[in-house]
């Protein structure tokens, strides 16, 4: 569990216990049916004991959306926040990369760049991909993290040639541009 120390003692973001704002969980597949498949809450008792003292998350993103206008994926692999004025469109957003992208048959395999907007009035953000118009060729492209300069006025994301960091020589810094 993470603890961020305040004026008041600690703050507990409920990590561990919770994914967002669901509990964390164990998927036992059926390889029959897959609507048999079974969820168990992992750290039942720190789920339990945290969900009453815990700070919310004031955006959630699921790997899983069944709204046809929503892309599933696989790692959520970096967040920031946009305060420029050259993509006005993403001004005030909170900007996020997945991993690669998950449910489509896509060859090669390509991360997610999207944002969303987060609202005061409880309800769950909606998020959009934003589409790039970089051509990857036949090479995977996993989107495996976003930067920005000091003032959050520009965007960097990183691109892998390979889910394994370790083989050399694949990444790219890309400036989102509009």
């Amino acid at each position: 569990m993470r603890l961020t120390p305040n004026q008041d003692g600690v703050i507990n973001f409920g990590w561990r216990g919770w994914e967002g704002d669901l509990p964390t969980s164990f998927i036992r597949h059926c390889s029959e049916n897959q609507t048999l498949d079974e969820r168990t809450i992992v750290y039942y008792d720190e789920t339990i004991q945290t969900s009453v003292k815990r700070i919310l998350p004031l955006l959630s993103y699921f790997h899983k959306d069944s709204r046809t206008d929503k892309f599933g994926g696989t790692s959520l692999t970096g967040v920031q926040p946009y305060m420029g004025n050259a993509i006005p469109n993403l001004t005030g957003s909170v900007v996020f990369t997945d991993f690669a992208k998950k449910g489509e048959s896509q060859s090669p395999i390509k991360g997610v760049l999207a944002y969303t907007r987060a609202g005061t009035d409880g309800k769950h953000a909606d998020f959009h991909a934003i589409e790039t118009n970089y051509d990857f060729g036949t090479q995977a492209a996993y989107y495996m993290s976003l930067g920005t300069n000091l003032n959050q006025t520009k965007l960097y994301l990183g691109v892998y040639g390979s889910m394994k960091v370790t083989d050399f020589n694949k990444g790219t810094i890309f400036e989102i541009i509009p």
